[in-house]
């Protein structure tokens, strides 16, 4: 069983055990190694993975027949530079739709079989309110595409959207799942607080919110805890000091280097 496999179970890099050490965070690419490739697309999960990445985040949405797709926007305006949204496009639209920077909207399937067998994989749910009626039919739609290419066992689905976590860990118990927060406006101040009602696998907070002590206090809560999104060398390896688990980046390659630089 190779190193990577064996970290998809757990998704959480071990301690360091003697006073003073240190350990590597999992090196997590943003959209892929979107650095160097567009972003989401399969390039910048190839790329990732030649980079030394452990792993890709990325973000998943339904389409208008069913279909799953990674993308990041609800619709084409930033990208592609039209209006349409994904949902109400079909995926043979889709599937013909070019990107501004050349790339194509690839499916999950298609990603997770560009990711290869080692890759981690994180899932981000894409909900655009609290009170998504789309969430259930997202949920049952990538739990089964997980399933098909034989990845549950390294994948961790998260979401913004603590309703949309707690239907992931009702639905697939056995696939982890995470909680996304940043510090922000009263409207999503109390989404750190729903932690302890969801009790997730893990915590992903954004950076800004992350330091020994708030790390250590997750840890000692019981989850893992992987931050958003870092490309900075000193903060890298501040964080790395700090005992989180894993950092998602735009550019692993560069990540890790600074990683395992003392």
């Amino acid at each position: 069983m190779s190193t990577a496999t064996e970290l998809g179970r757990t998704w959480r890099r071990a301690r360091p055990t003697c006073p003073g050490s240190w350990h590597t965070p999992l090196v997590i690419g943003h959209r892929g190694s979107s650095a160097w490739a567009p972003e989401n697309s399969i390039e910048a999960f190839r790329r990732a993975a030649v980079d030394g990445a452990d792993g890709v985040e990325l973000d998943v949405l339904a389409c208008a027949t069913g279909e799953i797709v990674v993308f990041h926007d609800d619709d084409l305006r930033r990208l592609g530079g039209r209006h349409e949204r994904i949902a109400d496009l079909p995926l043979s639209d889709i599937r013909d739709t070019t990107l501004l920077d050349g790339a194509r909207i690839p499916t999950l399937a298609e990603a997770l079989a560009a990711c290869g067998g080692d890759l981690l994989v994180n899932i981000e749910l894409k909900s655009s309110r609290v009170f998504d009626a789309t969430v259930p039919a997202l949920v049952e739609r990538v739990s089964e595409t997980v399933d098909h290419a034989g990845a549950s066992a390294r994948v961790l689905v998260s979401s913004f959207n603590p309703l949309a976590v707690r239907a992931w860990r009702r639905w697939r118990p056995d696939v982890k799942a995470a909680l996304l927060f940043e510090r922000a406006g009263l409207a999503t101040a109390w989404k750190p607080w729903t932690l302890s009602w969801l009790h997730p696998f893990a915590a992903h907070p954004h950076e800004s919110l992350c330091d020994a002590q708030a790390i250590d206090h997750w840890h000692q809560a019981g989850y893992a805890v992987n931050t958003w999104t870092v490309d900075d060398p000193a903060r890298l390896r501040a964080l790395r000091d700090a005992g989180i688990d894993g950092i998602v980046t735009n550019d692993p390659g560069a990540a890790r280097a600074a990683l395992e630089s003392r």
